[in-house]
């Protein structure tokens, strides 16, 4: 559920050319993308800007709604809420990753902590990611909304550098263009 930031298990395996690709997955402007890695190349950060044309409420429900991430974040299969806060204030959530069938499924449960309308935490309770922290901050900006995506990242095991170019030449962009794409379709059809 919180988390379009599945596709960091994949930054995590890094690339020497990791900036680079960074700026060619961002080379339409229309999104910001910034990507560190460690030496080894096997952990990592990265951050993340889109401009959406919809209110920061719209945003809001998109990004901590299990069934749209399901729509928007590749290979993510299975996103199911544990246990809610009784002030709605945090849940813990179970994500599985499929990203493809030569890989194998990642399962991990996180506890997102929520400050609506501007801010979702994210970080890894167990499962098979040794590290994951991220958040999602949501600004307004007239009729628009920016939303920001920061995660640091260590899987833990081994990860080939080719899936890290896939991810932020394809699935990262286009994680956050479908989030884009869903809120501003879902505010034009508001009354």
């Amino acid at each position: 559920m919180r988390t379009l930031l599945i596709f960091a298990v994949f930054l995590a395996a890094g690339a020497a050319r990791a900036a680079s690709l960074a700026a060619e997955a961002s080379s339409g402007n229309d999104i910001a993308i910034s990507v560190s890695l460690d030496p080894t190349e096997q952990s990592g950060s990265a951050s993340a800007t889109v401009r959406i044309h919809a209110p920061r409420d719209v945003v809001w429900s998109l990004i901590t709604s299990c069934p749209e991430s399901l729509r928007m974040v590749p290979g993510l299969e299975v996103c199911d809420v544990v246990e809610t806060a009784r002030d709605q204030s945090w849940q813990r959530i179970r994500h599985v990753m499929n990203y493809s069938w030569y890989l194998p499924k990642l399962t991990y449960l996180i506890r997102a902590t929520y400050q609506p309308p501007s801010k979702v935490s994210i970080e890894r309770i167990s499962g098979d990611l040794r590290t994951l922290r991220g958040s999602w901050e949501l600004t307004s900006d007239g009729d628009y909304t920016i939303a920001h995506y920061t995660v640091d990242l260590a899987p833990g095991f081994w990860v080939p550098n080719w899936i890290v170019r896939s991810a932020l030449r394809k699935d990262l962009p286009k994680m956050l263009r479908a989030l884009r794409s869903r809120a501003e379709t879902s505010a034009m059809r508001r009354p």
